[in-house]
Order: C-alpha cells, then structure tokens, then sequence
C-alpha cells in the first residue's frame, strides 16, 4: 500500500470534470455519501481543476470507518427469548424472563426510536421492541399481510 502526504499528487479520475486530472493530497471536511455527517481532517486527493474530492486513499478508511460508527448509537432491550425466536405489550407472548439480548445499530435508530416511544407512550425501549416484534407477528404470521411481507423480502433483499 503507497502512503501518500499532504502535498502529494497523481492522476485521478474526476467525476465532476469527467476526465483523468491531477489531484493534490489535501487534508479536508468530507460529508458522508448518505449526506448524515461529516469526516472531519481526513486526507484526500483533491482535483486540480474543480477542487472536488476524487481520491480516498487507502489509508484514511480507518478515519472514515471510525467517524461513521461514532454516528451510530445503540438501542438496547432485554426481551424474553420467544420474542426474538419470532419477531402489544398486552399480549401473552410479551410476558417472559428476558433472557435474550437484542442490539440494533444503525445511524438513526436512537433518534428514531426515542421518537416512537414518545409518540406511543411507551417509557422505556424494551417495552417499544415487545410492540414491534409483536406487531411484525401480527401481521406477517397470523394475518399475514401481503403488503408486510413483500416490504419483509424487500429489505431483506437490500441487506442480504
């Protein structure tokens, strides 16, 4: 693996010129792909031309990879195992010895589900995962919409 510096230069294909040009190792402010963040001072090769970013070099990945999971926050519940063996809090699946422990990662997940619990009036988030694993359950295994489940295959078909 070549380690570049700051100062540094080599051809590079630009998206915004559309054409091979000079790049110029520069330590930048880059945004996330997803536009949700940014990779503060990390090392990237600048075009020339247009002064955008066309090169990543393979050494700034553990900078991108470390910013980008800082951004994610972890949502944590303790369910009973029933519940995570088959994804209303009033219902006799939701009452069990939680003895399974589910971890959900992602970008937004926290803020989202702080979301849902304040617009559903739930207090705590293990009581917020009981109602989606049992809704998922109610829809998809007994009255097995077929708008749920085609929604199911679809983002299983995104992430597999």
């Amino acid at each position: 693996m070549k380690i570049f510096k700051v100062g540094e230069s080599q051809k590079a294909a630009c998206e915004i010129c559309q054409s091979f040009e000079n790049a110029t190792f520069k330590l930048r402010d880059v945004p996330f792909s997803d536009g949700k963040g940014i990779v503060k001072n990390v090392l990237v090769g600048v075009c020339d031309k247009c002064d955008s970013v066309t090169v990543l070099p393979h050494q700034s990945t553990p900078a991108v990879k470390k910013q980008y999971e800082a951004k994610r926050k972890p949502v944590e519940g303790r369910l009973p195992a029933h519940l995570i063996d088959i994804f209303y809090l009033k219902s006799d699946l939701a009452i069990g010895k939680a003895e399974k422990r589910l971890s959900l990662k992602g970008r937004q997940i926290y803020d989202e589900l702080d979301l849902l619990k304040s617009l559903a009036h739930i207090e705590n988030t293990t009581d917020l995962l009981k109602s989606i694993i049992l809704k998922i359950n109610d829809d998809v295994l007994i009255k097995r919409k077929p708008k749920s489940i085609e929604n199911l295959r679809n983002i299983m078909a995104a992430v597999a």
